[in-house]
Order: C-alpha cells, then sequence, then structure tokens
C-alpha cells in the first residue's frame, strides 16, 4: 500500500474516490480488527494513510511523533511515513472548521452538543472551543470520561444552540436512525453531522424540515482529505523526503470545493416528484441521458419486482400491498445514490419515502396546470377527472412541503428537462 485508508468497516466510504481526484490512482481501503493494527503500522509499508472508526485514538501508543494539535485533541487520523519514522497529525479539525464556515455555522457565544465519545468528538470539541463556544458537552450511551449521558442532554441541555454528531448512528446501512430528537432541543440553531453517507442522514434533514440551518459531513471529509494529500504529497512523491506539510490556503480551498462538488454531483440522485401524467418518466430519460445516468421508473420497478402491472396489484392485494412494495423500492433505490428517479405520484404521502429520497436526492417537484394534465388508464386512484382533481388536491401541498426545487409550468419535456439540469 503506497496510500489508503485503515478502519473498521468501510464499505461506505468515499476516500478512494476523493484521493484519485487528488491524484493518488494506488489509494486503497483497508480494514483491519483491532488486534492486526500494532503489527500494520510496525511493518511501515506505506507512505501515507487516513484513519478512520474506532481507531483514531487506538493508533496513538504505535507512533514515533505526534502533531501538538493531534496530542491536545487526542485523536489521530492522518499518518505519515517520513523515512521510517511515523508522524501523526489531525485534519479532521481543518475539515470540521471548513464545514461550519461552509454551512454557516458560527459558534462564537453558543452552547455546542456533541454526540458522541470518539476521537471525531475530540476533534469537535477542541474546534468549539477554538471557535469560542460559550460551553461544550459530549455526550456517551452510558456515563464515562467527561461525558453527559443522553438523558442529561435533554433534561439539563434543551437550551442547546448547536449539535454536531460524531457517532455512526444514522450511517449506511442504517440510515433510517437518529441519534436524539431534535424536539427536544428548542433553541438550535445550527446542525452538524459528520457522517456522508448518506449525504443527509435523518438529523439532517429533521434540521432542514425545522429551517435550521444543517449539513452532512460530505464537505468536512473532503476538506480533510485534501489536507491529508498536502501532507503526503511533500514526503516521497518523487524519492526525495521534504518537510511534511504544503499547499497554500488558496489552493487547499479550491481544491475542496472543486472535488466536493464533483463528489456530490456524482453521489447524489435526481428525483422527480408530482402528479401521474405531468412527464416524469419522460423528462427523468432525458435528464438522465443528459448526465449519462442510470433511470428508474418506480412504478416501472414494482411491476418488475411483483411481476403484475399496478391495477392488478390493486385489485388483487390493495393499495396498502402496493404502498409496502413502493417503499421497500424506494428505500433501495435511495441507498444507491448517483441515479435519475421517477417517483410514482403518492410516493410522497409517506414520510419514511420522503426522507429516504432525500437522504441521497435532490427532490424536484414538476408542478404542471391540473387542466393540462390528462386523464389515463391504469392509474387506480385516479380513472376520470373528478378523481384525479381530488387526488391533486390532496396531494399538492404535500409535493410543495417535500420538494427541493418546485418546476411550475406547462412546457415540452425538453424544456422541462432543461430547466431541471440548470436547477442542478
Amino acid at each position: 500500500m503506497k496510500y489508503g485508508l485503515i478502519g473498521g468497516k468501510l464499505g461506505h466510504s468515499f476516500s478512494k474516490d476523493i484521493h484519485e481526484q487528488l491524484g493518488a490512482p494506488e489509494y486503497e481501503l483497508k480494514e483491519l480488527q483491532p488486534e492486526e493494527i500494532e503489527g500494520f503500522l510496525a511493518k511501515r509499508e506505506f507512505r501515507g494513510i487516513n484513519v478512520t472508526i474506532p481507531y483514531k485514538e487506538t493508533v496513538i501508543p504505535f507512533l514515533d511523533e505526534v502533531s501538538e494539535r493531534a496530542r491536545a485533541i487526542g485523536a489521530v487520523n492522518t499518518i505519515v511515513n517520513d523515512r521510517g519514522r511515523l508522524i501523526g497529525d489531525n485534519t479532521d479539525f481543518g475539515g470540521m472548521v471548513a464545514l461550519l464556515t461552509k454551512t454557516g455555522i458560527d459558534l462564537e457565544g453558543r452552547k455546542v452538543l456533541i454526540l458522541g465519545s470518539g476521537g471525531t468528538s475530540k476533534t469537535a470539541r477542541a474546534v468549539a472551543r477554538s471557535l469560542n463556544a460559550a460551553s461544550v458537552n459530549r455526550t456517551s450511551r452510558t456515563k464515562r470520561d467527561d461525558c453527559i449521558t443522553y438523558e442529561e442532554a435533554v433534561s439539563e441541555n434543551s437550551d442547546t444552540d448547536v449539535i454536531i454528531n460524531t457517532t455512526p448512528v444514522g450511517m449506511y446501512p442504517n440510515g433510517d436512525a437518529i441519534p436524539v430528537e431534535l424536539a427536544a432541543f428548542p433553541k438550535l440553531t445550527g446542525v452538524i453531522d459528520a457522517i456522508y453517507n448518506p449525504l443527509r442522514t435523518r438529523l439532517v434533514i429533521a434540521a432542514q424540515e425545522r429551517q435550521i440551518p444543517a449539513s452532512g459531513g460530505l464537505y468536512m471529509l473532503v476538506a480533510q482529505a485534501v489536507l491529508a494529500a498536502a501532507r503526503f504529497r511533500t514526503v516521497c512523491d518523487d524519492g526525495e523526503y521534504r518537510e511534511i506539510g504544503g499547499g497554500t490556503e488558496e489552493e487547499i480551498l479550491a481544491a475542496t470545493e472543486r472535488i466536493f462538488r464533483a463528489i456530490a454531483g456524482e453521489k447524489q440522485s435526481v428525483v422527480l416528484t408530482g402528479m401521474p401524467g405531468v412527464g416524469k418518466t419522460t423528462v427523468g430519460r432525458l435528464v438522465a441521458e443528459r448526465l449519462k445516468r442510470e433511470f428508474i421508473d418506480c412504478d416501472e420497478e414494482i411491476v418488475r419486482r411483483s411481476g403484475c402491472d399496478i391495477p392488478t396489484i390493486f385489485a388483487t392485494q390493495g393499495e396498502k400491498a402496493f404502498r409496502d412494495l413502493e417503499a421497500e423500492v424506494i428505500r433501495d433505490l435511495s441507498a444507491q445514490g448517483g441515479k435519475v428517479i421517477a417517483t410514482g405520484g403518492g410516493a410522497i404521502l409517506r414520510p419514511d419515502n420522503v426522507a429516504n429520497l432525500k437522504s441521497n436526492g435532490t427532490i424536484i417537484f414538476l408542478d404542471r396546470p391540473i387542466g393540462s394534465i390528462a386523464v389515463a388508464p391504469g392509474r387506480p386512484l385516479s380513472t376520470d377527472r373528478e378523481a384525479l382533481e381530488a387526488r391533486y388536491r390532496e396531494r399538492y401541498p404535500i409535493y410543495c412541503a417535500t420538494c427541493d426545487v418546485h418546476l411550475e409550468g406547462d412546457a415540452t419535456a425538453e424544456e422541462i428537462a432543461e430547466r431541471v439540469l440548470r436547477e442542478l
């Protein structure tokens, strides 16, 4: 291994994609068991590695040198092999500062609650203190170190201003989990989640629904990777050892922005919602062709999985069975990311469907005037004009409330597809 990432479970990681864009084609993901850490580091068979959950604290005793910042934090996420000496650093610090800045969350004078007690939580605490937070609390499921319990967080710290999640709760493949209910913290002015897969966790979605500035951890991941790569590159790419470091602030920011946009664009799905007959499938195919992505029509996928058409499912099994199968399809497609998805007209009726679609997708509501939508066979809940208009009145507020982008007007499929692409 020349460069890479070590951790417990790495199936969710985007690090290889990021470092390849930074010019490290030999970057590898290496899952290790706790008992393998010492032996792996003792061999010193790498130039530079990143460290993730759960080993950011574990690696410290096996290093020859730890930077002042990493030692003060108590966590290492970057290790450079400098002529056989292993030097640990913490670029998560700079990554988290960059994420807070990007999201517009100011910690000065604020009460900060950090969910979790591991290495990333220690980094978050150091960041909060450096940014002059009024107070900082870390949480743990059980009473340990200087952490408070989640029960104490709710009962004694409901006036928290900013929450930073550093736990894996809500991370792929368990994307429907949420570490705390935000209703318990009515004064919140910001929420940060270090999780980046999915792009928007249930915690982030819950905050955004409350109009609270919030973001997942992708920007932090990219920023810390750019900082780590600057250290890697100055060690021995040309066989010569130089001082560890490098990369101006402007260069690091430019690289972070460029790669963040590329990775976010690649991983994020385009999700089309709206009434039956507005052209979601036609528009979706055009958008997918332009973006060179896979197109999936949820109704077509339901038919494929069930082996029968939708009117037959309604007639023989009922609407609930159809909605259950629809929810299963949406959950599976949403977890994959990077697709163009046309949903059924009633997909937004279940909050879980909306949350799943938003986890890795941008929801675009195609809003055509009801008078321009034709009644067509094969739509069990809108078989005539009266039924169609009833569904429209029932669903319209939900379409509006659940979308990220609202496209109004009657236009050709080609024109609507162009508007979708401009919005993206």
